[in-house]
């Protein structure tokens, strides 16, 4: 790994422009809709709260590929 490439994995990348803000947004809507799927469905426990983890885990990474690239 090179450093540049550490630069920008830590570096802040705001939302340029409206519909990037919308796609952070639409990102974040669809996980907070499954995760309260998943805790009105399951019973409470460690597999649900794994599940609302992996669920955040995915909206970090769906919204650092949309802040990463240009």
């Amino acid at each position: 790994m090179d450093p540049a490439d550490i630069e920008h994995r830590f570096a802040f990348h705001a939302a340029t422009t409206d519909e990037k803000r919308d796609a952070h947004g639409s990102i974040r809507q669809a996980c907070r809709r499954l995760a309260d799927h998943i805790d009105e469905t399951c019973p409470d426990g460690r597999e649900k709260s794994l599940a609302v983890t992996a669920i955040e885990e995915a909206m970090f990474w769906g919204n650092a590929a949309l802040a990463r690239r240009t």
